[in-house]
């Protein structure tokens, strides 16, 4: 079964160290799980990092008797065992069973650029399939913002690919719970969360149905959960690039009258007109209205979106900036259709394994110069 993970990360610095190159290459796909402060040596001392190192990357051809190997990495053979079944699944290596005697594991396609290569077409097939498990929830329509900003600054990818299997019948999961595990939208430990019905799940479906950005005050109402928890959700599902983070433009209104309501306690009308970007930004009745307003203390949201009519989202993001407010942001689908977000997912996939494949050649060189 295909079974792999890419994290997204920039290129290595040191393109020469052919231990931190095999550093990187492990931890962009995940091959070992970081856990507690990062070690001295950089994770070199791992048994995956000394099976690449001593062993695989050397002769990419050849192959290893299991055996063999976990006498020679001072390894129990269950040990072992687990690193090369994480190899095996994510596609850069084989094996071979022929005859009697332990299992030969072998580089896929007789060298490293030729396993990521074979990684990359699974890794996209896998996706895109799974993908299709989103279809039969999704309703919403996709509408845009009157000002769309997107998202400027997204997470570092962080995704896993798993073939397409029937939930187990001991499992509590259904299709969808189960593609959200294994893309990882449940975390590391999807524990409970992967029930349908689940918290995470709960909210997931609400991003399928509505198109307006979900806060995290929203959410956490929505599904009573913790703000901070249900923020933490939202986060991870964005990591895997399936989701996206962008500013509430829907709530614009409500902040302006914010900023507005709390500069006019704080500094005055006159500060408002001079330096709130009123005289700049407003024309004389829109003006009159929110002082008079303020100066009352009956100004409402509903007569700043009165007051702002016929001025333009980006002047009003402007006046924003100018009294100092911040606006909510809120998680939404990274596409208004699910062929959007395929496209977006798939192409942040292959920028990552670019990247993988960048290192791979690095590797090759390193190689080639340490034994010249």
């Amino acid at each position: 079964m295909f079974r792999a993970k890419v994290v997204e990360a920039p290129l290595p610095t040191a393109r020469r160290d052919l231990d931190s190159l095999v550093a990187w290459f492990i931890d962009a796909f995940a091959l070992v799980r970081r856990s507690g402060p990062a070690s001295a040596d950089g994770g070199r001392a791992s048994p995956v990092h000394r099976l690449l190192r001593e062993h695989v990357l050397g002769d990419q051809q050849g192959a290893w008797d299991a055996g063999q190997l976990a006498d020679d990495l001072g390894l129990a053979p269950a040990s072992l065992n687990h690193h090369l079944t994480r190899l095996v699944e994510t596609g850069l290596m084989g094996y071979t069973d022929e005859g009697k005697g332990w299992r030969r594991y072998y580089v896929q396609g007789g060298s490293l650029r030729a396993a990521v290569e074979r990684v990359r077409i699974n890794a996209r097939l896998v996706t895109s399939q799974r993908l299709q498990a989103l279809a039969p929830a999704w309703s919403r329509s996709g509408a845009p913002l009157d000002l769309d900003l997107g998202e400027d600054d997204p997470l570092p990818m962080s995704l896993g690919m798993v073939d397409l299997r029937p939930p187990s019948p001991d499992s509590d999961a259904d299709a969808m719970t189960l593609w959200m595990a294994d893309t990882g939208l449940l975390g590391d430990r999807p524990g409970s969360e992967i029930s349908s019905g689940s918290s995470s799940h709960r909210l997931f479906l609400m991003l399928l149905e509505r198109d307006a950005p979900l806060s995290t005050d929203e959410a956490a109402e929505a599904v009573g959960l913790p703000a901070a928890r249900a923020g933490r959700v939202l986060e991870r599902f964005r990591a895997t690039g399936v989701v996206e983070r962008v500013p509430r433009t829907d709530r614009l209104a409500t902040s302006l009258w914010s900023a507005m309501i709390a500069q006019h306690e704080r500094r005055g009308s006159d500060w408002l007109l001079l330096k709130g970007g009123f005289q700049r930004l407003l024309n004389e009745k829109q003006q009159s209205l929110l002082l008079k307003a303020l100066e009352g203390s009956t100004l409402r949201p509903e007569d700043v979106t009165k007051a702002m009519e016929g001025t333009s989202a980006q002047d009003q993001m402007l006046l924003l900036n100018l009294l100092g407010g911040r606006l909510a942001m809120g998680h939404r689908m990274a596409g208004s259709t699910l062929e959007q977000v395929e496209r977006h997912v798939l192409e942040r996939l292959e920028r990552t394994l670019r990247r993988i494949d960048r290192v791979a050649e690095l590797i090759d060189e390193a190689l080639t110069e340490s034994s010249a």
